[in-house]
């Protein structure tokens, strides 16, 4: 478990430090909701990744019918909670739908950044 969050504090912590410096150089160019639309997105974004950490240990040692059960009900829950972002950038003009979205997938983009990256310095490595 401690493996877990471990992996959750790294990943979040890099999410949110980019969203926040994207987000404020979008504010201070003018483009405000815009900003505050990629800071709400990556916001929830965090905490269904927080989540999916925190409910995984209750997917394990069940019987099939009921990690099946827990299963959709976390899944459900989650995909509810990515809603809030979009429903909030759509009802308030202060924060863009697009950024929103986008922000979403900030943990998304993180990971696969961060492999990349690996990827790279890795065959970086070998060459030298």
């Amino acid at each position: 478990m401690e493996s877990i969050r471990q992996t959750q504090k790294k990943y979040c912590s890099r999410a949110l430090i980019a969203a926040i410096f994207i987000g404020f150089g979008f504010i201070i160019t003018g483009q405000s909701p815009v900003g505050k639309g990629l800071i709400l997105g990556t916001l929830f974004s965090i905490l269904n990744f927080i989540l999916i950490g925190e409910t995984l240990p209750l997917k394990l040692a069940r019987s099939k019918s009921r990690t099946l059960m827990v299963a959709l009900l976390t899944i459900g829950g989650r995909y509810a909670l990515l809603t809030v972002p979009m429903i909030i950038s759509i009802k308030y003009p202060q924060f863009n739908f697009s950024a929103a979205i986008i922000g979403i997938f900030m943990i998304q983009v993180v990971l696969l950044a961060d492999h990349a990256f690996g990827l790279l310095t890795d065959r970086f490595r070998r060459q030298t």
